[in-house]
């Protein structure tokens, strides 16, 4: 039978989400890859440090066992396939059982995503975000200086999700953006019965979902819902989920405070969200990345 990663949760990222290779990126960005290529080749036999998305990566990885291969962690990278030597030298090195990666020395590589079907893609260059987004993969731009995971939770993948634009479509977003807080409330109170769109990153959320379903004694997914809403707009959300038949673990409802703090005391291994003030602060308590859609990411409302 033809190989094939069917049924499996797929994450395509990069080599500077998965390690921490800041100094030699420096080297990267003045476009001399010659030099890039050969200090990489000299560090062949230094692994590389982790990276803001390790944690993740490594805990979704845990489940897979002899019985069956539920995920699949493949690199895909602006890296030479010099230089992706070391990356998978480095993921040895740590144990982390990733077999496959596509290396484009400089080149796009979001468009491997289609033939991977993958279910996530985690990168730090926007632009490859973007695209990704407009193809319809769930994509989040890697904010590398983002403090590390916890290790306080190590048989548990603790993801965290922003709502609007996320997790839902951006329609609730934008009467906020173009009529102000006072209209969005009564908008999601006289719509609560009607469940919101998919956003971008819906499909993640199934595909754990799935994980979770099928999973592990030994490795389990807690989600929580961390977003601006508050009563009586926080009808819509949680409704929108049961219409779904998906379940999150935790929802916090702040009503403009800032996340930083709550998403400190979930300890996530990630946290996804559309706007790029809650994600730098957000990033100053845990690995963070920026979902790059909705009307947030746009053209101003007219």
């Amino acid at each position: 039978m033809p190989v094939t990663l069917d049924g499996q949760l797929v994450v395509a990222i990069s080599s500077r989400a998965l390690f921490d290779f800041e100094e030699e990126n420096r080297l990267f960005e003045t476009g001399d890859d010659r030099s890039y290529m050969k200090l990489q080749l000299d560090r062949l036999e230094v692994p590389a440090a982790p990276g803001v998305a390790f944690s993740l990566v490594k805990k979704l990885l845990a489940f897979n066992d002899e019985q069956a291969q539920r995920v699949e962690v493949v690199i895909l990278s602006r890296n030479d396939p010099v230089s992706g030597m070391r990356v998978f030298r480095s993921a040895q090195h740590y144990g982390l059982p990733i077999q496959r990666g596509s290396f484009t020395r400089g080149q796009p590589p979001w468009r491997y995503l289609r033939p991977l079907r993958a279910n996530l893609f985690l990168s730090t260059h926007l632009a490859d975000v973007r695209a990704a987004l407009d193809a319809g993969v769930p994509a989040a731009q890697v904010y590398p200086q983002s403090v590390h995971a916890s290790d306080a939770h190590p048989h548990e993948v603790r993801i965290a999700f922003d709502g609007d634009a996320v997790l839902f479509s951006d329609e609730a977003e934008r009467v906020y953006q173009s009529q102000g807080l006072s209209a969005f409330q009564a908008h999601e109170a006289s719509h609560a019965g009607q469940p919101l769109q998919g956003g971008p990153f819906k499909p993640l959320l199934e595909a754990l979902h799935r994980l979770q379903t099928e999973g592990t004694n030994a490795m389990r997914i807690r989600t929580a819902l961390v977003t601006a809403r508050s009563a009586p707009a926080h009808e819509r959300a949680i409704r929108t989920l049961m219409d779904w038949d998906i379940e999150v673990d935790e929802a916090m409802f702040l009503g403009g405070l800032p996340k930083g703090e709550f998403l400190r005391e979930f300890e996530p291994d990630f946290f996804f969200d559309d706007q790029t003030g809650h994600i730098e602060h957000a990033s100053m308590h845990g690995p963070s990345g920026h979902v790059a859609s909705g009307v947030s990411n746009g053209p101003p409302l007219a």
